[in-house]
């Protein structure tokens, strides 16, 4: 069991990855990677079993998209009941937390997505796939499981699996979708150049920095309020972005906001309080195309972010980035 388990671990942090990028929630994908680690230990705790397993990375990968697809199927129907927009559960991590030899924290699945940049856009596309082109998508395009694997997980022909990995990879690029191209320093700098416009209230300065077709997506599940729809269209943006902030000033609550990684790229982790006084915890996450925001992805769904802790009272508004 001890080797089982070291060569289990030298997996995690990829199964965590693979697992992510397929279901969008950081909980959900702990838990596959988990059910992962008992099929394993179950499977192959002979040694004889074990010494069947040429490449223990493809059977560990195609183990955990097996259970993968499982959540996903049963997510469709789960999701239904859902109030208004939905965006994948982030993954948060400091900016510095002095945990790594790079300075990032040691979390595996942190670790796993600052290194690959999957960022919030690309895991808000995928959610509009079908589970098996997502899978399809992930499995091949992604961690480059040749058709035939793919097609064992989905239980279909290799002709059909490549038909959905394609579908998928259609989505994925389409004119619609957000772009997120930028690197940290041009992120950076148009994210604080932002933070800036929104905080002077100057509506021509904020719709300089967003593209034409920028989206704004809140997601709540009916906790607080927020656009049942996404917002689209530089000016709607711009505007419904200074709303937010005229209304925390004019109800006189105080707004603490901290610069973070959301999904391995720079965002915002922001405490404030709803217009009926409730504490209301915000997560937003940018992609930023060409020098211009494309994406504004604002996650405020206690459920999702009941793991963060509550910022410093020197956090205050704006943040410093």
């Amino acid at each position: 069991m001890r080797d089982l388990a070291t060569e289990f671990e030298a997996e995690r942090g990829r199964l965590l990855l693979a697992a992510h990028r397929m279901l969008g929630s950081r909980s959900d994908a702990e838990d596959a990677v988990q059910e992962t680690w008992l099929r394993y230990a179950s499977a192959l705790a002979d040694p004889a079993a074990r010494a069947e397993i040429r490449d223990l990375r493809g059977w560990l990968t195609t183990t955990c998209a097996r259970i993968c697809l499982d959540v996903l199927r049963s997510a469709r129907v789960r999701r239904e009941a859902y109030v208004g927009q939905w965006l994948p559960e982030p993954i948060v991590a400091p900016l510095d937390s002095g945990g790594g030899s790079d300075g990032f924290a040691p979390d595996p699945a942190e670790r796993a997505v600052r290194t690959d940049q999957v960022g919030t856009a690309l895991l808000v596309v995928l959610d509009r796939l079908s589970p098996e082109q997502r899978v399809a998508f992930v499995l091949h395009d992604v961690f480059a499981l040749p058709f035939a694997r793919v097609a064992d997980v989905l239980g279909t022909t290799e002709a059909a699996a490549r038909q959905l990995a394609s579908r998928a990879r259609r989505a994925v690029s389409a004119p619609e979708a957000p772009r997120h191209t930028a690197d940290p320093a041009e992120h950076r700098r148009v994210v604080a150049a932002f933070v800036a416009a929104a905080e002077s209230g100057e509506l021509e300065r904020l719709v300089a920095l967003l593209a034409p077709d920028v989206v704004f997506v809140g997601d709540s599940n009916g906790h607080f309020p927020t656009a049942r729809r996404p917002v689209v269209g530089a000016v709607a943006v711009g505007r419904f972005t200074l709303g937010i902030l005229d209304r925390a000033g004019r109800h006189g609550y105080r707004v603490l906001a901290r610069p973070v990684l959301v999904d391995g790229a720079l965002g915002l982790r922001v405490d404030a309080r709803d217009t009926d006084g409730r504490p209301m915890r915000m997560v937003t996450a940018f992609a930023v195309h060409d020098g211009r925001i494309t994406g504004i992805f604002n996650q405020a769904n206690p459920e999702k972010l009941a793991d963060l802790p509550p910022l410093d009272p020197t956090d205050a508004w704006p943040p410093r980035l």
